[in-house]
């Protein structure tokens, strides 16, 4: 196929492209230009000189009419290599086969399907070069964009490139993919002309100038505007009197935009076919039809196929692709004047051939079916509810969003509209979309009604999280709920549902007793009309010292039927697992939901998923990690406004700050979260407040302040009903007592979390008991007795923070009861810990301890050169700022696996962090030259 645009006047453009292609290394290149300036026929050069010189061209053109469907835009890409997916590890073809529909897995996380790809791309390109040609990129849907900007920027050490090619006067989610780029300008007037002249060489003079004018050096204007006269002859315009014909092309006019002037060349064309073929172009454009130049037709990919259209290929519309025999559009504008010259009756007539044509492709059909219907028919509704159920577990907020708002329009009870309209606001509410979501609730609210319940569900939903309102929220929600139990006292329904786990989530922030004891009646009165897990949640988010036992093993229940589990269901259940410290069980499952929604899904519900991956990260001693995911979700959660999530966010931070020993960032953070929580009531975030002093107080050594902040979540031999924090800061409560000279009200304190059963509650709480009934015994074997207690507790390991204080306090305990020798190997041990943790102010004091037991500052525990492969590699990558993860995938490990490797990688480095790997790294290469 001729490339519809000449190359004229792009000298240095083509001779970047040469280099791009020739490139040894992979890399990806984005071609940005206003529409008709020339990208189609760069990259066909790029491409056939791609092919030239013996690589693997792939080519792809993005797809307005497919844009709302997750993943298809890279399904079209990546199709020519779907047989190869087979040679993949089992882990990637599970990726690929939940992605696009060939298993039943979950969707995958852009990042574990970004890996996938580039494993695919590499295994393909692995005989020969390969170069991806993606053109009108702007068209493609968010989801597949995501994932090519991951591959795209991950490129470099492979043999594949990727080149896209994308309209500069058009929106793209490929503008924050951060791919390199190369402008197109406009033509200078030499080549304009000259490119003119090459193709009409008999235009009239006082015409040709009008064209060069209007044209502004853009190629396909410089070809199509004096192509034919109108009329019908194919004749180019020659002579003066033809200044009459560009008076109706109007190129008199010097206000008509561009786009539009060939709008009106194309429909003229257009204009003088038959009806039979102007039908067919109208299927063929609304269903994306000649996207792609030279690709062949995807196996197995319905598709509509244009018939008998050789006069529109005599009109200069259609042409005919070589690769595959089919009609295609020569440009995405001739698609475009299709659609916009037909009727609305005739678009519908389309849509409902193309309807049927998709009829085994469910969220295709759906798109065609929503157009093609006017009146109320509930079997499209239902069409469309399935359809919009397929987009949420592809990622696919609002695709969803707007097949449920289509499937309320064509409802034919208002019962079903209402449910129907209320399932989309919900949907928008997670995608972080309150203003649409607002509008729907407000489109099915009668005239001087009261507010509908999914009203008050979207309203309580953003003033919750924009501006921490937990009190109203509490009792519009609760008295939203008496009249709906009056409606209809023993039916449960989604709505019912959704207001209640709303409820518990207002009140989990509120920390008040009392509006925590009415919800819990409401939950018992409510019984068996709520699902289990609701009663989940409120179990573990309210009182989890009253009511957590058995929560473990209900969250466990829960996560085993995952496939079935909605966004929102992932991100409570993970909150429940906090709540008893569980996280890391689950951590696979919320990085994978953060993945796929936080920019192209539920952006809401994956702030609060990014929280829990955070707080286990911190948990298990991943600190640098956690401090990245924390400054991750501050940035998602400011930019879009959530103030609630935005300061509980800075309270972990902060968290983080004070047990690194930064008190002075800790402080700054405190306060901030203090001053806007407390007067809003927000308990959840003054106790973590309170926590951060408590902790920077420790750190600093501040003992009596600590102590203060600490009896400010709980008094010392109680544990403060719905206070979360008050279990949680157990041991800080025990340690600034006995450093204060509390001891009694220490041993209170540690004796009423054995009577209250925290040991079987979960992992951590057992460890802090144990740790805290020994340091708070007497008698010499009771205390050695619960620090082996504490030291054998399930998954103590998986705390090491805490089992270092534990084990500092116990080996202070030994220097002074038995004698320097005894002590030194768990102060040790404390000293490696908090090293390696970046807990410098415990380092130091570990330190201190093990000086008075008569050890010398520690040396580091090996030499650099002691690396293993497998070490070097995994520091190599976590120095290049991969996270864990990332390095698990690349490397076929466990995240926990790779954490376990930095471990022993940083003593032998004599480092204490991720942050100074890069120098380390740097040196040890130094050394190696010596």
């Amino acid at each position: 196929m001729e490339s519809l645009v000449p190359v004229i006047g792009r000298d240095a453009e083509r001779e970047q492209l040469a280099r791009f292609v020739a490139a040894g290394e992979g890399q990806a290149l984005v071609l940005r230009g206003e529409t008709g300036v020339g990208k189609s026929a760069l990259l066909d050069q790029a491409a056939h000189l791609a092919a030239r010189t013996g690589q693997v061209v792939i080519r792809a053109a993005g797809v307005e009419a497919e844009s709302g469907l997750p993943l298809a835009g890279l399904h079209q890409l990546l199709h020519p290599l779907l047989p190869t997916v087979d040679s993949l590890d089992e882990v990637h073809r599970t990726v690929f086969d939940a992605a696009f529909g060939r298993g039943r897995g979950k969707p995958p996380s852009v990042m574990s399907l970004g890996i996938a790809v580039l494993d695919l791309l590499s295994l393909a390109a692995s005989t020969r070069p390969l170069l991806l040609v993606l053109d009108d990129g702007q068209w493609l849907d968010a989801s597949s964009v995501a994932v090519l900007g991951f591959a795209g920027r991950r490129l470099t050490g492979g043999s594949v490139k990727l080149l896209v090619g994308l309209r500069s006067d058009t929106p793209s989610d490929f503008d924050t993919a951060a791919l390199p780029e190369l402008p197109l300008q406009a033509l200078p007037d030499e080549a304009a002309r000259a490119l003119l002249d090459h193709h009409h060489p008999d235009l009239a003079q006082g015409v040709r100038e009008l064209v060069l004018d209007r044209a502004r050096g853009n190629p396909l204007a410089l070809l199509e505007l004096p192509a034919h006269a109108l009329g019908g002859a194919a004749h180019p315009l020659s002579a003066p009197a033809d200044l009459a014909t560009a008076d109706c092309l109007g190129l008199r006019d010097a206000s008509l935009p561009l786009p539009r002037r060939l709008h009106q060349v194309y429909g003229s064309r257009l204009d003088r076919l038959g009806g039979r073929v102007r039908e067919e172009l109208l299927r063929g454009a609304l269903d994306g039809v000649g996207a792609a130049r030279g690709a062949p037709p995807a196996p197995g990919v319905r598709q509509y196929r244009m018939r008998d259209a050789e006069e529109a290929v005599a009109a200069g519309l259609l042409e005919v692709d070589p690769a595959s025999g089919d009609f295609v559009f020569r440009h995405p504008l001739i698609r475009s004047t299709v659609v916009q010259s037909a009727t609305p009756n005739q678009r519908r007539a389309a849509h409902a051939v193309l309807a049927r044509v998709h009829h085994d492709d469910i969220e295709r059909r759906a798109t065609h079916l929503a157009a093609a219907t006017v009146d109320p028919d509930d079997e499209v509704a239902k069409a469309l509810e399935a359809a919009a159920d397929s987009a949420t577990r592809r990622g696919g907020a609002v695709a969803a969003m707007t097949w449920l708002t289509r499937a309320a329009e064509l409802s034919e009870s208002p019962g079903e509209r209402s449910r129907r309209l209320g399932d989309a606001a919900f949907v928008a509410g997670h995608a972080g979309l309150f203003d649409q979501a607002r509008l729907l609730v407000r489109g099915d609210r009668a005239p001087d009604t009261d507010d509908p319940p999914v009203s008050v569900l979207t309203s309580a939903y953003r003033a919750l999280f924009e501006d921490g309102d937990v009190r109203h929220t509490h009792r519009q929600v609760s008295a939203t709920i008496a009249c709906v139990r009056a409606r209809a006292p023993r039916e449960s329904s989604d709505v019912l549902v959704r207001l209640v786990n709303l409820l518990l989530a207002i009140d989990q922030y509120a920390g008040d007793a009392a509006q925590w004891e009415e919800t819990r009646s409401l939950l018992d009165s409510l019984g068996e009309s709520l699902p289990p897990r609701s009663h989940v949640y409120g179990d573990a988010w309210g009182d989890v010292v009253r009511h957590g036992a058995g929560v473990r093993e209900r969250v466990e229940a829960e996560f085993a039927g995952l496939a079935d589990l909605d966004p929102w269901d992932i991100s409570r259940l993970g909150v429940a697992a906090y709540h008893v410290d569980t996280l890391s069980q689950y951590r696979q499952h919320l990085q994978h939901t953060v993945d796929r929604h936080s920019e192209t899904g539920f952006v809401r519900t994956s702030m609060t998923t990014l929280h829990l991956v955070m707080l286990d990260q911190m948990a298990v001693g991943e600190w640098e990690e956690a401090e990245r995911t924390g400054q991750r979700d501050l940035e998602l959660t400011t930019s879009h406004g959530y103030a609630l999530l935005a300061h509980h966010t800075r309270a972990y931070l902060g968290l983080l700050a004070a047990l690194r020993g930064d008190t002075d960032r800790a402080r700054e953070l405190q306060a901030a979260v203090d001053a806007w929580a407390r007067p809003r009531g927000v308990g959840f975030l003054t106790q973590i407040a309170d926590a951060i002093g408590t902790t920077a107080d420790l750190a600093a050594g501040d003992y009596e302040a600590a102590y203060l902040h600490a009896i400010g979540i709980t008094p010392p031999g109680v544990f403060e009903p719905y206070a979360h924090q008050a279990s949680r800061t157990l041991l800080d409560l025990v340690e600034a007592a006995l450093h204060t000279g509390r001891t009694e009200q220490a041993r209170t304190h540690a004796l009423a979390a054995r009577e209250a059963g925290l040991p079987g509650i979960s992992p951590r709480l057992a460890l802090l008991t144990y740790g805290a009934l020994a340091m708070t015994a007497t008698d010499p074997g009771e205390a050695d007795r619960y620090h082996e207690r504490a030291e054998q507790a399930p998954s103590a390991a998986r705390f090491p923070f805490e089992l270092a204080r534990i084990r500092l306090a116990h080996g202070i305990r030994l220097r002074h009861t038995r004698g320097p020798k005894e002590a030194r190997p768990l102060l040790l041990r404390a000293a490696e810990a908090f090293e390696r943790l970046g807990a410098l102010p415990w380092a130091e004091r570990a330190q201190g301890e093990l000086r008075a037991s008569g050890v010398a500052a520690r040396a580091p525990s090996a030499q650099p050169g002691e690396l293993t492969w497998q070490e070097r590699r995994i520091a190599d990558l976590a120095a290049i700022g991969l996270t864990n993860k990332e390095i698990g995938e690349r490397m076929r490990l466990s995240p926990r696996t790779v954490s376990s490797h930095l471990y022993r990688v940083f003593p032998k480095l004599g480092i204490t962090s991720r942050a100074a790997l890069h120098d380390a790294l740097a040196r040890l290469e130094e050394d190696g030259d010596r």
